[in-house]
């Protein structure tokens, strides 16, 4: 196979692209509508926009971390030189046949496992026909009669409530997981007035998810899709960049009235990112949902994300019935997993096939295990462990900080939700590229602990921290004369031309109000430059104003 893929690449070495058609002298046309739907201006009656609600269900297609494609030896890797991974099967040169990729295989079970589906020991393969330029069979090898997994079910949070800080858990049913391979990449060039072929990405190796329509709002989707992600990056299936194409969304989305059959659906493709699908199933929520009300059909159609606009637009009907002609493949026997080694034909190796029991002893901790873990473990509150969970590597970063601090666990949280990913968000930083590392960050709330330095000085100390990576917290401290200030004199001296210079206030703590403290308290902090011990000023103030 090693040499075929070198032969293949010296085959392909000089053409970089294919051209597959020109406009100028071909009759082959795609059109596009970018025609927007266009709002009455007459309002709609809120009780009869109410009387609809949205269904969703999601497509998914997940990119197999292999280091080679499913049915050939060509490598996979993101960004490669156009048409330098491709063999002579994923160029579909007559003569050659499909060899399973066993990795690939695993990985689909595993997934399957993670999702509590269930396993068929048996599966078959069968091509799909359709005519795509970067499909260079014809048709895609693909799981259409018996899938390997089917049946499972994936249960994910999300944040409601009026202050949306209560974790919602819902469940979604998974339909399937199939193993299918990808096509290549057509690259349109407007210039030139030519598409060209890439066939890197033909014959990598995917599965697809197919979630049943049990949500009803862009929210819901994206937040079944993100738990998803987390499943796979923590089983190591997939690596879930949707940026680099690795997980790509459909999403079919209808409205009906509760109770009736549901509505004529359309298919919103290739959304790529979790914030564009929220916002385009939404958005086609409310576009149906204005063409029911004003007595208009909502068309079977495919439709795309204009991320710009923040609208769908539509690409073409799928009124007609697509035949894809599916047989079975020919040149791939059934597809057999075993539950275990007492399970195996005579003559066969465990390492030649796929065990269950491995595969499910090898599994790790999930999402919602960690979340779990998190409130028995530090006493957190859930909704932080969702947030450390679903933000990629803050859990990591909060349990590194915890080992090198003895700070209460509910005080550290605070920092590593509030402080850092506030920081780290205004600036579009993920967390492994913080300034700040967690045995810093550990270091400064150690001194703050020790009484050192007051919380406001904390944060500036933090502040300087993050601008000047590399700089220790008691050297901050020491340069900008932030240590605490807990002599007694001093305190009384600061207190007393405070107390003085507020009489108003004075009064109103001594008629009972004592809410009024805190500003005398503040106050103090202001003269201070937030360095006094507040439990000490708290004592001073309250002996002089009684």
């Amino acid at each position: 196979m090693a040499a075929s893929c070198t032969a293949a690449r010296e085959l392909l070495h000089n053409i970089k692209l294919i051209p597959y058609y020109q406009k100028s002298s071909c009759l082959f046309i795609r059109w596009i509508s970018t025609s927007k739907f266009q709002c009455s201006s007459q309002p709609l009656e809120k009780s009869a926009l109410q009387q609809l609600v949205g269904v969703v269900g999601l497509e998914i297609h997940a990119q197999i971390s292999s280091n080679t494609k499913l049915f050939s030896g060509s490598s996979v890797q993101f960004l490669a030189p156009p048409n330098s991974l491709v063999s002579f099967f994923d160029a579909s040169l007559p003569g050659t046949l499909p060899v399973l990729n066993k990795r690939c295989v695993e990985a689909a079970v595993m997934t399957g496992l993670a999702l509590n589906c269930t396993i068929n020991k048996k599966s078959v393969f069968d091509r799909k026909h359709y005519f795509y330029a970067d499909l260079p069979a014809g048709y895609q090898i693909t799981q259409q009669r018996r899938p390997v997994a089917v049946d499972g079910v994936l249960t994910y949070s999300f944040l409601g409530g009026r202050k949306r800080n209560q974790v919602m858990r819902k469940n979604v049913y998974i339909k399937q997981i199939q193993l299918e391979q990808d096509s290549g990449k057509s690259l349109h060039d407007d210039v030139n007035s030519q598409t060209l072929i890439d066939l890197n990405r033909a014959g990598v190796g995917l599965m697809e998810l197919v979630m049943e329509p049990d949500m009803s709002c862009g929210e819901e989707a994206a937040a079944a899709v993100r738990e998803l992600q987390l499943i796979l990056q923590a089983l190591g299936t997939c690596q879930g960049n949707m940026s680099e194409g690795q997980l790509r969304v459909d999403a079919n989305v209808s409205v009906h009235r509760p109770g009736e059959p549901l509505g004529t659906r359309t298919e919103v493709k290739n959304i790529n990112s979790l914030r564009y699908l929220a916002r385009a199933i939404d958005f086609e929520i409310q576009r149906q949902t204005e063409v029911v009300q004003r007595g208009g059909a909502v068309l079977n159609e495919t439709r795309a994300y204009d991320s710009k606009s923040g609208e769908t637009v539509a690409m073409r009907d799928k009124e007609g019935l697509q035949d894809y002609r599916f047989m079975p493949e020919p040149n791939l026997p059934p597809l057999q997993v075993f539950e275990d080694e007492a399970s195996l034909p005579a003559g066969v190796e465990a390492g030649q096939v796929v065990l269950l029991c491995t595969l499910r002893a090898g599994l790790p901790e999930l999402p919602s295990v960690r979340r779990d873990r998190l409130v028995q473990t530090y006493g957190l509150l859930p909704e932080h462990s969702f947030t450390l969970v679903n933000e990629d590597g803050l859990m990591e970063y909060f349990e590194a900080v915890m080992k090198g601090t003895s700070r209460d666990p509910r005080k550290v949280i605070g920092w590593v939700t509030n402080e850092l990913l506030g920081l780290l968000k205004q600036q579009d930083l993920s967390v492994s590229h913080s300034p700040v590392p967690p045995a810093a960050l550990a270091e400064l709330l150690e001194l703050q602990e020790a009484g050192h330095i007051s919380s406001s000085a904390a944060k500036q100390v933090f502040q300087e921290m993050w601008r000047s990576p590399g700089k220790a917290a008691p050297q901050i401290i020491q340069e900008r004369d932030l240590g605490l200030v807990s002599d007694d004199a001093d305190l009384h001296r600061i207190c007393q031309k405070v107390v003085e210079s507020h009489p108003d206030e004075v009064r109103a703590v001594r008629s009972g109000n004592q809410k009024v403290l805190n500003k005398l308290m503040g106050l103090v902090q202001k003269e201070t430059k937030g360095r006094a011990d507040p439990v000490l000023v708290r004592k001073i103030l309250q002996e002089k104003t009684s």
